[in-house]
């Protein structure tokens, strides 16, 4: 799956949004040569005194164990921070530096990194860049910039499928969510459809299966576009850290994971009945990275979680999904990247972005399969922290070192899922990947949202008086207490991102908050226990769970009014 990639025409680069590009043309078409290295910088958000810009080179010559970047602005643009590179500017010259995680630089391989500028008049895009003194971009024709052929990329897909579409309103969750009082304010938001088991393909229990959704999701289609989104969710093994969450499927049952699940699926997808939809899935929630936080010899590592490493099945059903689901042409497969609150450590960071390129290319999947990823799937990360940032500096102290930050580098989830998306394509993956976020439950308003930094006493003070995210501990997820509803679904609202979407059906439970013996091969898990004190994976806090929780995915109606209640922005 490639992502169609638009180039604008030279007069267009200055205005906000437009894009300065020179991409390699391809080295069999009329008889041009193949440059060294190309460069694709995005002026992202500009205003009238400053601006964003995303740049990502690509490089086409031999492997780089480090890379420097540089260009000259004609006006009066100052870079101001960054992301992804060491930048520097003298005069109207700027160069990038790789960062230590990003000095690798394969043949044909991609790196990304971002910055914030000033600017006054005019904010013209750079006409030369010098990738190591070579120079990168070249004119594709008289009409400026071209586009590179899409290998094997189906014309019907489209950038961003979100864009120029409505999404699927799931009418059984719309029905519990009128159902309580004020949920009609949203009941006509669209949620993910979960696929959690073998018979949710079919139907279980009096509910609707895949084709009746698909079915439904053509009647509210109409003449325009839409998007319908599917929680690609059975893997073997499946949560190895968690066991609210367990699967219906062992350890080493692999085989009935391709043929009794993915296989059923890719083949009602694929019919052509449903080919005028745009069908999102986002694959296998909380698997790869739990291969690189808890196993081995990590304070946070878990058995189990050891036992699927050493088998591969989370790699192999992963890829298995990606390869067969990403043959279908209307298929946009989104890949899950957990959050910063689990992510964000360096030690975490680049391995987690390895694995799911590892992920991507098994089975018979490439990176084509691919189409972006998601973050904060079913989970309560702030989508901005506004009261501090990592650069902040209290009582001598960085806000760094505050026991909620606890040395990560990211603070929200927009700042990692941008950082990450760069971290990804210089993995490999292609450099137009979008990014989901899941904001159904990480409002965190109501009278206990914070309206500025806290306290300057000290670095914790600061930090736990201003943050948004009210949770004892960020490793904390189940059902918690004082969430709110987050930002309503958009499509692209920030650079990078794809779209804010509500994955997880506010209201569905994340887990029992006690033993409920049950058919679905659900567990019990201690953090969905409100007196539970908890373990190194959340810093031995409390759970911060609400108490009376049904089994996950079933209905939570105190769960949902409290959603309501503290949503930011909040419900009219």
């Amino acid at each position: 799956m490639s992502r169609t990639r638009t180039a604008l025409l030279a007069a267009m680069a200055l205005v906000a949004g437009a894009t300065g590009t020179a991409f390699a043309v391809d080295p069999g078409s009329a008889g041009i040569a193949a440059v060294p290295c190309t460069v694709d910088y995005k002026i992202q958000n500009q205003w009238s005194t400053g601006f964003t810009a995303a740049v990502t080179v690509t490089n086409n010559s031999a492997a780089k164990s480090s890379w420097s970047l540089k260009w000259s602005y004609a006006g009066n643009q100052k870079v101001t921070s960054g992301w992804n590179a060491k930048l520097s500017q003298s005069g109207a010259a700027v160069t990038a530096a790789n960062e230590t995680y990003n000095a690798q630089l394969a043949t044909g391989g991609s790196v990304s990194f971002g910055f914030q500028g000033s600017y006054s008049g005019s904010n013209a895009i750079p006409a030369t860049f010098t990738l190591d003194g070579v120079t990168c971009n070249v004119d594709g024709g008289p009409g400026g910039p071209t586009d590179p052929p899409d290998p094997g990329g189906p014309s019907s897909r489209v950038n961003n499928p979100y864009e120029g579409a409505k999404v699927y309103v799931n009418p059984e969750w719309s029905a519990n969510a009128a159902a309580e009082p004020g949920g009609s304010r949203i009941a006509n938001q669209p949620t993910g459809v979960w696929l959690d088991r073998i018979a949710a393909i079919n139907g279980a229990g009096g509910k609707m299966g895949l084709r009746d959704h698909l079915d439904e999701a053509l009647r509210q289609k109409g003449s325009g576009e839409l998007v319908v989104q599917f929680v690609i969710y059975n893997l073997p093994g499946r949560d190895c850290s968690a066991l609210a969450s367990n699967g219906e499927l062992k350890a080493d049952e692999i085989d009935r994971y391709k043929t009794e699940y993915i296989d059923p699926i890719k083949a009602i997808l694929a019919d052509s009945k449903y080919s005028s939809l745009r069908i999102v899935t986002t694959v296998e929630i909380d698997s790869l990275p739990n291969l690189v936080t808890n196993t081995g010899s990590r304070p946070t590592a878990v058995p189990q979680c050891d036992v699927m490493k050493a088998n591969g099945n989370y790699v192999k059903g992963v890829g298995y999904a990606l390869n067969k689901l990403g043959d279908v042409p209307n298929v946009y497969n989104y890949v899950d990247a957990g959050h910063h609150g689990w992510i964000g450590w360096d030690d975490n960071f680049g391995p987690t972005a390895t694995i799911m390129k590892e992920a991507a290319t098994a089975e018979g999947a490439t990176v084509n399969d691919v189409h972006g990823f998601i973050t904060n799937t079913a989970n309560y990360s702030a989508l901005k922290e506004n009261n501090f940032t990592i650069n902040d500096t209290v009582a001598g102290k960085s806000v760094r070192e505050s026991k909620w930050v606890d040395w990560n580098r990211y603070v929200d989830e927009l700042s990692y899922a941008q950082a990450f998306r760069g971290q990804l394509v210089s993995a490999g993956f292609d450099a137009n990947i979008g990014m989901l976020i899941d904001t159904s439950r990480n409002g965190w308003g109501g009278t206990a949202r914070p309206t500025g930094p806290g306290a300057t006493t000290s670095v914790d003070t600061y930090v736990d008086g201003g943050r948004y995210d009210r949770r004892f501990n960020a490793g904390n997820w189940c059902n918690q207490s004082g969430a709110g509803l987050g930002e309503r679904p958009k499509a692209a609202p920030a650079a990078g991102i794809d779209a804010y979407v509500w994955m997880k059906p506010p209201g569905e439970s994340d887990g029992a908050s006690k033993q409920i013996p049950n058919d679905e091969g659900k567990g019990f898990d201690r953090m969905c226990d409100p007196t539970y004190t908890g373990n190194p994976r959340n810093n031995n806090n409390m759970s911060g769970a609400l108490a009376d929780a049904p089994l996950s995915g079933h209905w939570f109606s105190a769960q949902f009014r409290q959603l309501m209640q503290n949503a930011y922005p909040p419900l009219s």
